[in-house]
């Protein structure tokens, strides 16, 4: 299996002895040994996975590197957070997917109001399986702990992913005040129940309830 680990907090470095990864289309910055790089259709999931992207607005341009030796991944100055997967699932943004194991699934979810609120659209990413993950985030990432005892209140705009049994509900604390133009531009919030991880970035997306 690939080995992740972070050269500074936005460069990635993937070794690899035979084995491959997909990551984001283009997103290669160097390589040292023999590597491989092959576009993947409807982000690695074939011909049903770009028919499902293209209906659900989730696009995803990935590619597959296989080889031996180092590759190192980057994208924009982001920071990248590493995330292990043992069985269970991650919900990210296509957007914010850096690389992954190649034998991790992807996949596309329904997000309902929670996509809306974020201005991501209302279908987000799936990864699953076991392997590790590279989410990316505008500035360092903070990983919150959720539990059944202490459910966790995000702003839209700073959540980039979440994984674990947690449930997400859309909250709004719209009130007289706020439509007369006196709110504190805080009021729509994703509540998320049971345990699990959410992270969330230190920088506010435009989202419909950012000016609110």
């Amino acid at each position: 299996m690939a080995t992740f680990r972070l050269q500074g907090s936005k460069v990635l470095a993937v070794s690899m002895t035979g084995d491959a990864v997909k990551a984001k289309n283009g997103s290669m910055v160097a390589y040292d040994g023999q590597m491989a790089f092959k576009k993947m259709s409807g982000g690695g999931e074939g011909l049903r996975g770009m028919v499902t992207r293209r209906l659900t607005g989730e696009q995803m341009e990935v590619m597959e590197v296989r080889g031996q030796g180092t590759c190192w991944f980057a994208d924009r100055a982001s920071e990248i957070n590493l995330v292990s997967l043992h069985g269970d699932k991650l919900w990210v943004e296509a957007s914010n997917l850096l690389c992954t194991d190649a034998g991790l699934r992807t996949g596309t979810s329904f997000t309902g109001l929670r996509g809306g609120a974020t201005g991501n659209g209302l279908f987000t990413t799936t990864v699953e399986g076991t392997g590790q993950a590279a989410i990316m985030s505008d500035g360092p990432a903070v990983v919150l702990r959720v539990t059944p005892q202490y459910p966790l209140q995000v702003d839209p705009g700073a959540y980039i992913a979440h994984q674990g049994n947690l449930q997400q509900h859309f909250q709004s604390g719209v009130t007289f005040r706020t439509l007369m133009g006196e709110g504190g531009g805080e009021a729509f919030q994703i509540r998320f129940e049971g345990d699990g991880l959410v992270y969330v970035q230190p920088s506010e997306r435009n989202t419909i309830g950012g000016d609110v």
